[in-house]
C-alpha cells in the first residue's frame, strides 16, 4: 500500500490528460470550419454554452470527489458510490464504451496530420493509399506501449506531447497572413451567420470541450486524488476556455469565410512553419488524446468488473484482474484495445460519433445531478472540502439534457432507450442493489418535509370543502387479520392519505423496541405484495386506551392534521368491540371521524359491490359515507364493482327523498346513476334489519352509519346485527361534509 502511495501521481497528469483531450483533433481540424460557418460570435457563443455544460460539471465532479476517498475507475467510481452499483454500472458503461471507441476517433485523426503523404503518394502512382496504413499500425504501436509500460510511460508520454502541442500553439499566434494585413476585424460588429446551422455545427465542435474529465480516470494512481482531480480538472477547464476564445479570434482575423470553410488544415497557413508545425501538432493532440482514452478507458473497465457492475458476470473476474504492484489493468487493456482495432479498422467513426457525444453528455448530466441533489437533499454525510453552487449543478444538468434534444433528437432517444435496457439487465442480475430510488432518496426527504410544512399552514388546507381523508388504523392484530389494513389501504389509494399503527402492548424497553422493529419489517415485507399507499409503522403502549389517546394525536403524514380514526372487531369473536366503544369518546373528543370494521372470516368477493344503507335521520353520516365509497372505487381491486345505495325513508314520499339524493350525488359529480339508488320502506311485518340482512347479504362491503343517540340506547347490539352480511362498516361523521 504504501508503495503504490510512493509511486502515485501528483496534479499535473489530471491537468495535462485534460488540455492535451481538450485541445485535440477538433480543435486542428473542426475549429476553424465551425468558424468560418458561424462567424466569431457565433463560435463564441458555442464555446459559452459548451463550457456552460462543462465548467458546472467540473465543478460538480470537483466536488463530489473531495467527499469520499476516490479510488480506480474515476467518473464510474464517483457516480456507483454516488447514486449505487446498478445506477452507476449503467452510466459506466456507457462512459467505457465512449472512452474506448474515442481511441480508434483519436487514431483515426492522427491520420490526418499525414495528409501531404497522402496527396503525394496519389500524386506519385495515381491511387489512393487507405488511412488504415498510418492507423493500424499507429494503433499498434500504441497499443503495445501500453501493454508493456502501463500509465507511467503514459503520463511520460503525455509531457513529451504536450510540450510539442504547447509549441504548434505558440507559432500558430505568432503567424500572420496577407488577409490579416488587408483586413480589419472589430469586436463590435455581431457578424452571426448561417443559424440554421448552429446546432449542427454545435454537435461537431462540443467534443472540443469534452477533455476535461479525462485527467479523472487516473483516480487510481494519484497520491491525493481529493487535491489533484479539483486542481487538475478545473485549471484544465479554465485554460481551454481561454485558449478557445483566442483561437476564434486568430482564426477571424486570419483567414477569409471560404478559406476556413474550404481547408480543414487552415491552421497551416496560419502558423510560422504550418506547413510542418502543425501536422506535428495534429499528431501530438490527437496522440495524446488516443494516449489518455487508452489510458483511462481500461481502469474504468476494470472498475466496473471488479464491483461486478457489467451486465453479465462472464469474464469480470478476467477483466478485474491487475498486474504489478499498482494493480494496471493488463486484461482490460486488451478487450479495449480489441474494441479500438475493430473501429479503426472500418476507418470511419462518424456513424457512433454523435452517440459517443451522448454518452458523455449523459455523464455530465449526472454527475451535475449528483451535485444538485446532494445539495439538495442536505444529506449531513454529504461533506465536500471543495463546494460547487447548486444551482449551476441544476444548469449543468438541464443544459446536459436540453443540447442532447438539439443536437440530434434520434441520437438522444437511441442513447436513452440503449442505457435503460442495460440497466434493466443490470438490475435483473443484481437484484439486491439499490437501484433509481437511490438518486432522488434525499431530494425526496426535503420535498416531503417542504410540502408537509406548507399544506400545515395553508389555510385553505383546513376547510371544510376540502375534505379528503386523512385516517389512522391501530391493530393488534395485525398478522391475523389483513381486513381493516385493506379499508385503509382502499380509502388512503388515490384520495387520501393513511396510516397503519400495529400495536405492541408493553412498556417501552430496549426488549420491546427491537421487537417494535422487527414487526415493523415484517409487515413492511407482509404487505409488500398490495397496491397500497400506506404509511406503516408500530407503537409499544401499556394498554388500548393509552394507544388510542396516542394514536389521534399523532400528526398526519402528509402534513394535514388527522381526521379519521378506523377501529376493528372480529365478526367471529365480539371482545374486541367492548374496548373500541369504551375509547370511542377519544376519537371523538379529537374531533375525528370514526369507522368501525366488523370483518368477517370470508373473501371478499368485490364484483359484488358496496352498499351503502341511509336512514332518513341520518343527516350528518350520508355525504360521509358516500364519499368513502368513491374514495374506495379508486382502488384496482373494485374497479368492476358498484355502489348502491338504500335510503330507509320514514313518512315522508320517497320519491322526493331519492330526488334529493340524487340532485347531493349529481352536484358532487359522484358516478352514480339513479337506478343505483334504491328507495326502501320499513316494513310492517319484521324489522328493517331483516331487510338489509336481505339485500345486502352478498355485497362484498355494506356501510351502515351510527349516531351517539342511538349508540346509547342500543350500545353494542348496534354492530352485532346484520348476522348475515359479509364486512360492515359503520361510520359515524364528526360533522357534515359538503359534497360539491
Amino acid at each position: 500500500m504504501t508503495d503504490k502511495k510512493a509511486s502515485g501521481f501528483g496534479t499535473a497528469p489530471v491537468f495535462f490528460t485534460a488540455i492535451a483531450t481538450i485541445l485535440g483533433a477538433i480543435l486542428f481540424l473542426r475549429f476553424g470550419w465551425a468558424v468560418g460557418t458561424l462567424g466569431f460570435w457565433g463560435i463564441i457563443m458555442i464555446i459559452v454554452i459548451g463550457h456552460m455544460v462543462t465548467i458546472p460539471t467540473a465543478l460538480s465532479l470537483s466536488e463530489i470527489a473531495t467527499n469520499q476517498k476516490v479510488e480506480g475507475g474515476g467518473e464510474y467510481f464517483i457516480i456507483s458510490r454516488s447514486f449505487g452499483l446498478n445506477i452507476g454500472g449503467t452510466i459506466g458503461i456507457a462512459l467505457y464504451l465512449s472512452q474506448a471507441i474515442s481511441v480508434a476517433f483519436y487514431v483515426i485523426a492522427f491520420t490526418e496530420a499525414f495528409e501531404p503523404l497522402f496527396n503525394w503518394f496519389q500524386n506519385q502512382y495515381g491511387w489512393e493509399l487507405p488511412r488504415q496504413a498510418i492507423s493500424i499500425p499507429t494503433m499498434a504501436l500504441l497499443s503495445l506501449l501500453i501493454l508493456k509500460k502501463g500509465a507511467d510511460l503514459g503520463v511520460k508520454a503525455l509531457y513529451f506531447v504536450v510540450a510539442i502541442l504547447f509549441v504548434s500553439l505558440s507559432l500558430f499566434f505568432l503567424g500572420s497572413t496577407d488577409y490579416q494585413s488587408t483586413h480589419s476585424f472589430s469586436f463590435l460588429k455581431f457578424d452571426l451567420r448561417n443559424t440554421d446551422s448552429f446546432f449542427v455545427v454545435f454537435a461537431i465542435i462540443f467534443p472540443a470541450f469534452t477533455g476535461m474529465t479525462a485527467g479523472v480516470g487516473l483516480s487510481g494512481d494519484l497520491k491525493n486524488p481529493q487535491k489533484s482531480i479539483p486542481w487538475g480538472t478545473i485549471s484544465a477547464t479554465v485554460v481551454g476556455l481561454i485558449i478557445y476564445f483566442f483561437i476564434s479570434w486568430k482564426f477571424i482575423i486570419s483567414a477569409s469565410p471560404a478559406d476556413l470553410m474550404g481547408d480543414q488544415l487552415v491552421m497551416r497557413q496560419i502558423a510560422i512553419g504550418g506547413a510542418f508545425v502543425i501536422p506535428i501538432g495534429l499528431a501530438a493532440s490527437t496522440i495524446s488524446s488516443a494516449l489518455g482514452s487508452v489510458m483511462v478507458a481500461p481502469r474504468t473497465l476494470q472498475a466496473l468488473a471488479s464491483d461486478d457492475s457489467l451486465p453479465v458476470r462472464f469474464g469480470a473476474k478476467f477483466l478485474a484482474k491487475g498486474k504489478g504492484r499498482n494493480n494496471e489493468p493488463f486484461n482490460a487493456s486488451i478487450f479495449t484495445i480489441i474494441i479500438a482495432f475493430i473501429f479503426v479498422a472500418a476507418g470511419d467513426v462518424n456513424a457512433v460519433g454523435k452517440i459517443i457525444s451522448m454518452f458523455f453528455m449523459i455523464t455530465y448530466g449526472s454527475l451535475n445531478l449528483i451535485s444538485f441533489l446532494y445539495h439538495f437533499g442536505a444529506d449531513p454525510s454529504y461533506r465536500p472540502t471543495f463546494k460547487s453552487v447548486k444551482l449551476l449543478s441544476l444548469l449543468g444538468f438541464v443544459l446536459s439534457v436540453w443540447l442532447m434534444t438539439k443536437m440530434d433528437f434520434l441520437y438522444t432517444i437511441i442513447s436513452l432507450i440503449s442505457m435503460s435496457l442495460v440497466y434493466l439487465l443490470i438490475s435483473r442480475t443484481h437484484k439486491d442493489r439499490s437501484g433509481l430510488e437511490a438518486i432522488f432518496l434525499g431530494a425526496i426527504f426535503q420535498m416531503s418535509m417542504r410540502l408537509k410544512l406548507f399544506i400545515q399552514r395553508s389555510t385553505q388546507a383546513k376547510g371544510a370543502n376540502k375534505w379528503r381523508p386523512a385516517a389512522i388504523c391501530v391493530s393488534a392484530e395485525s398478522f391475523r387479520r389483513e381486513k381493516a389494513f385493506d379499508v385503509l389501504n382502499w380509502i388512503s389509494y388515490k384520495y387520501g392519505y393513511g396510516t397503519y399503527i400495529h400495536l405492541i402492548k408493553g412498556f417501552f424497553n430496549d426488549e420491546t423496541y427491537k421487537k417494535a422493529q422487527d414487526m415493523k419489517d415484517k409487515l413492511l415485507e407482509k404487505t409488500d405484495h398490495k397496491k397500497h399507499n400506506v404509511f406503516i409503522d408500530t407503537m409499544i403502549s401499556p394498554s388500548y386506551t393509552s394507544a388510542i389517546a396516542q394514536i389521534v394525536q399523532l400528526p398526519g403524514i402528509s402534513g394535514m392534521q388527522n381526521n379519521m380514526v378506523i377501529f376493528e372487531f372480529f365478526q367471529e369473536n365480539q371482545t374486541g368491540l367492548q374496548q373500541i366503544l369504551e375509547n370511542y369518546p377519544l376519537a371523538r373528543d379529537a374531533q375525528h371521524d370514526v369507522c368501525i370494521l366488523r370483518s368477517s372470516p370470508n373473501a371478499i368477493l368485490y364484483q359484488n359491490g358496496i352498499h351503502i344503507w341511509v336512514d332518513h335521520n341520518d343527516v350528518n353520516n350520508v355525504n360521509l359515507m358516500i364519499l368513502l365509497a368513491y374514495t374506495m372505487l379508486a382502488h384496482p381491486v373494485w374497479k368492476k364493482a358498484k355502489v348502491k345505495v338504500f335510503y330507509i325513508a320514514g313518512d315522508e314520499k320517497l320519491s322526493a327523498k331519492k330526488l334529493e339524493l340524487m340532485e347531493l350525488i349529481q352536484e358532487g359529480r359522484i358516478p352514480m346513476s339513479a337506478s343505483n339508488v334504491e328507495e326502501i320502506r320499513k316494513p310492517e311485518n319484521g324489522t328493517i334489519e331483516d331487510q338489509i340482512n336481505q339485500l345486502s347479504s352478498k355485497a362484498a362491503l355494506t356501510i351502515i352509519g351510527f349516531n351517539e343517540n342511538l349508540l346509547a340506547e342500543i350500545n353494542i347490539d348496534l354492530f352485532t346485527r346484520f348476522d348475515d352480511l359479509q364486512d360492515v362498516l359503520f361510520v359515524k361523521s364528526y360533522r357534515q361534509k359538503m359534497i360539491k
